[in-house]
């Protein structure tokens, strides 16, 4: 024992069905490796008997001979997203004691395919922030160290706990959600694959939105291969969800064929920022030279807008949360003020929701209700909506000329240490999704895979993003950068 818990989905599942190893036996295994890396913060949920329960179920579906490719194969949730009689809080203290009496659809799923919950893993508040440093229950410490220091390093954000429990053992596999770059992100600072699916691929239903026109739910894996097996098994058409696309779900592992000969990158000249690290710049023409090695053609691309997306994406998120947030109100569910005598329902609401929110959320709020307040709504909101309209067309524009996926860098650093930049300007930390958020304006795929380290042996990534609905292709891109790169390195245990 206590190797188990470092398997893939693709190795545990092949194991699982040759009877090599049980589920209760890897379940076992994780449960042990979690209550080990207490000091990581990255479970706050853990459902044990629930994990053992559902993992002697998967054995025995295992030996009857019908088992899906999940089945069997531990993996943790984001507290994101609601599972029936578990806390489901989204890390913030106004939804403390909320345990819905429903289950999120993707988790549905997860479960029908005979997958197995370990527990809720830590994530910013309402996933808002780049860090996980903004949860009420606490700090997401990163697995990997810089050289030979012991300074807490961030797992990047907001899912922060799917990183860090992925990347250190605790589970197979987890779920994230990127509004921003949510999943990409920590998944570059952390070593592991994460990939944000076309926007409508994977039903929102029963997840806790933060801004409906730009969530989107996606497997946090130790591969490129894993990534495959746990879309396929999240994805489908939901009727619950209007936004969710009414399309056949393609077998994502069997487009994994390693030949990309012909296909053409972009590369965007515009990513090219002033001031990003030589390392990184370094890596993205390694991951170029990796691209044209496997036979794809490199083509100089340009989109144009890039430079706004940050703005319109800091305009039309916060617009959407306060919209979103209204809901939380002391009245429902979750936390409500102690009122003093005389106290009205507006001062339920107004210390309910004070005491409730962390600051980065209601700074988020704050703006989102001043960009949508009467006097301003055409000069921010409605500009904002234009400025997406016109990345989404540069984008569509390039495509068009042939491109089939676009290669950049998926973070401007390697993972900082936490509380570095809790006293810099909030836009400072704002400016970890420079990468990310024009995939999200655009509802595009996007996927971050490990590439290499940099001096200080942290990892770094990088992001390919895809045309829509076309995952399978993009997977199978990512899946011969990752064949490339090699990258196997993994952080030294010290916890």
């Amino acid at each position: 024992m206590g190797e188990l818990s470092k398997l893939g989905i693709s190795e545990a599942r092949d194991a699982l069905r040759k009877g090599d190893v049980t589920s209760v036996e890897i379940t076992q295994d994780c449960l042990q490796a979690i209550e080990d890396a207490k000091v990581l913060n990255a479970f706050v949920h853990d459902t044990p008997e629930i994990a053992m329960a559902q993992a002697e179920a998967a054995d025995t579906r295992l030996k009857a001979g019908d088992a899906p490719a999940m089945c069997g194969i531990p993996v943790g949730i984001k507290d994101l997203f609601c599972t029936k009689g578990v806390p489901s809080q989204a890390a913030s203290a106004i939804l403390d004691g909320f345990e819905p009496e429903y289950e999120s659809t993707v988790t549905t799923q997860l479960w029908d395919r005979g997958a197995v919950m370990l527990g809720k893993l830590n994530m910013d508040e309402f996933a808002m922030g780049s860090s996980n440093e903004t949860s009420t229950y606490g700090d997401v410490i990163n697995p990997w160290r810089r050289g030979n220091e012991d300074t807490n390093l961030t797992p990047g954000g907001s899912s922060g706990g799917s990183a860090s429990a992925v990347a250190a053992d605790l589970c197979l596999a987890a779920t994230g959600t990127d509004t921003g770059g949510s999943i990409r992100q920590p998944a570059a600072f952390v070593g592991i694959t994460g990939l944000k699916p076309t926007y409508g691929r994977v039903s929102r239903w029963g997840i806790v939105a933060f801004a409906s026109s730009l969530d989107q739910a996606g497997p946090m894996t130790k591969s490129v291969r894993d990534c495959a097996i746990m879309l396929e098994a999240m994805s489908g058409h939901d009727p619950k969800d209007s936004t969710s696309a009414d399309l056949a779900v393609p077998d994502f592992e069997a487009a994994l064929t390693g030949d990309i000969k012909g296909k053409k990158i972009g590369v965007p000249k515009e990513y090219r920022m002033d001031g990003m690290p030589q390392e990184i710049e370094d890596l993205w023409a390694e991951g170029i030279a990796m691209m044209k090695d496997a036979g794809a053609e490199i083509v100089d691309i340009s989109l144009p807008h890039t430079k706004y997306a940050l703005p319109a994406y800091y305009v039309v998120a916060p617009a959407e949360a306060s919209s979103n947030l209204a809901r939380y109100d002391g009245v429902r569910f979750g936390h409500r003020a102690k009122l003093a005598q005389g106290d009205g329902i507006t001062e339920m609401y107004e210390k309910t929701r004070a005491e409730g929110f962390g600051a980065e959320v209601q700074r988020r709020v704050m703006i989102g209700t001043y960009v949508l307040s009467a006097g301003f709504y055409d000069a921010y909101y409605n500009r904002a909506r234009k400025v997406r309209t016109l990345i989404k067309k540069d984008f569509e524009d390039v495509f068009a000329q042939g491109v089939d996926a676009i290669l950049t860098p998926a973070t401007p650093s390697a993972a900082f240490g936490l509380g570095e930049m809790a006293d810099a300007d909030p836009v400072q930390m704002y400016l970890n999704d420079v990468f990310t958020v024009t995939v999200n304006l655009a509802g595009l795929p996007g996927i971050a895979v490990p590439a290499g380290l940099d001096k200080q042996g942290l990892p770094l990534g990088l992001q390919l993003i895809g045309r829509p609905w076309e995952e399978a292709d993009l997977l199978n891109t990512a899946y011969v950068l990752e064949q490339a790169a090699g990258f196997v390195e993994k952080p030294g245990k010290w916890w």
